[in-house]
């Protein structure tokens, strides 16, 4: 008999969100659970505190003690989860896909790739290879950008449920606007990643640095999650119609073999699920 009640309790509800498919009431999850109303909004309120359960807009967001007011998962649950592939040789499997990936198309203009993985709300680069030639990106290693305006960032999380989405952005005040473009708002992003997705990849153009642009595909794990993105970031002046979409099929080839590599599958209903 376990002498942590409150230790499963708060991992009871972890699990119940995450294998949700939408956020959940706060009535419901004390049902589920049989844990006692006012445990219950104590629990609550200390998770939100670390960051690992939001209220989400759309339930009752002016007092999140009601029992009507819905629960999704934090920022800090999704980087417990991003923090598992990390403790995996992540990097050094990518490392060579990503170079080959590289010298494939060095001929068509200055290039730089990276591996991206989300650490919440942003897009977190691992690696970084680059073809030579005059193009400046502030994607380095260690940068972290929101994932909203990154293709990377949008590749991993046009995967993602929607209440995983809603944690990540629950309104206006989640995005950032670094340069006029972009989304703005849950319901932009909920448009464009579904475009992409349906599309299997995801294309930027200027909303992380004016004149620059970049197109991404995601890499999955054996669950069929999102786990990393592979992107190639070129100067809008060096590449036309016919070679963007040459750079397209280079990442997701490069992406689809990082996934096998990883042991990992395409989801159901993927573009590229073969």
């Amino acid at each position: 008999m376990s002498q942590v009640p409150a230790a499963n309790r708060t991992l009871d509800v972890l699990l119940l969100l995450a294998r949700s498919a939408s956020p959940i009431p706060a009535r419901t999850i004390g049902r589920e659970l049989e844990i006692p109303k006012s445990s219950l909004y104590h629990l609550l309120a200390a998770m939100q505190s670390k960051g690992f359960v939001t209220p989400i807009t759309g339930g009752d967001p002016e007092n999140s003690q009601s029992e009507n007011a819905l629960w999704g998962l934090g920022v800090s649950a999704f980087e417990v989860g991003t923090a598992y592939m990390r403790h995996e040789p992540l990097e050094s499997r990518a490392r060579p896909i990503l170079v080959k990936l590289m010298k494939s198309v060095a001929g068509i203009a200055p290039l730089v790739g990276h591996l991206g993985i989300l650490r919440g709300s942003d897009t977190y680069y691992l690696l970084k290879e680059s073809t030579g030639g005059p193009i400046t990106v502030i994607s380095e290693i260690g940068v972290r950008l929101p994932a909203s305006l990154t293709a990377s960032g949008r590749a991993m999380l046009s995967y993602h449920s929607p209440a995983q989405v809603r944690a990540l952005f629950p309104n206006t005040q989640a995005f950032i606007n670094r340069t006029g473009k972009g989304p703005q708002s849950p319901v932009e992003l909920k448009t464009l990643l579904a475009k992409e997705r349906k599309q299997g990849f995801s294309i930027e153009s200027g909303l992380v640095t004016p004149e620059h642009s970049s197109v991404a595909a995601a890499v999955f794990d054996h669950l069929g999650e999102p786990v990393a993105a592979i992107n190639l970031v070129y100067r809008d002046v060096t590449i036309d119609d016919s070679n963007q979409q040459t750079l397209i099929e280079a990442v997701q080839d490069s992406a689809r073999d990082l996934s096998k590599r990883l042991g990992g599958r395409l989801p159901i209903g993927s573009k590229d699920e073969r």
